[in-house]
């Protein structure tokens, strides 16, 4: 089993709400590249875990040009605000 870092790791999968509030931080839409390296992870990976959370209707994709930019649905914010005020309880 992994190691728990921290009481936050208890509740999340650290990655995907990691990545939910780093959009939310920055209202605008982000790069994938950009958010990959903002929670630690490989740009592949990144994209596996936005790819779930479109299925779930927390972000939308918007392509401009040849990029992709990311961007968080209202449902995907509200659970971005509900994640830090998890994290935020839990220390």
């Amino acid at each position: 089993m992994a190691e728990i870092r921290d009481n936050f790791d208890i509740f999340f999968r650290r990655k995907p709400a990691l990545l939910l509030v780093a959009l939310k931080r920055l209202a605008r839409a982000r790069y994938g590249s950009v958010l990959a390296k903002e929670v630690d992870c490989t740009y592949s990976h990144a994209v596996k875990i936005l790819q779930s959370l479109e299925k779930l209707g927390l972000v939308m994709f918007e392509k401009k040009g040849r990029i992709k930019l990311i961007k968080l649905t209202k449902k995907g914010q509200e659970i971005a605000d509900n994640i830090e005020n998890v994290k935020r309880l839990v220390g």
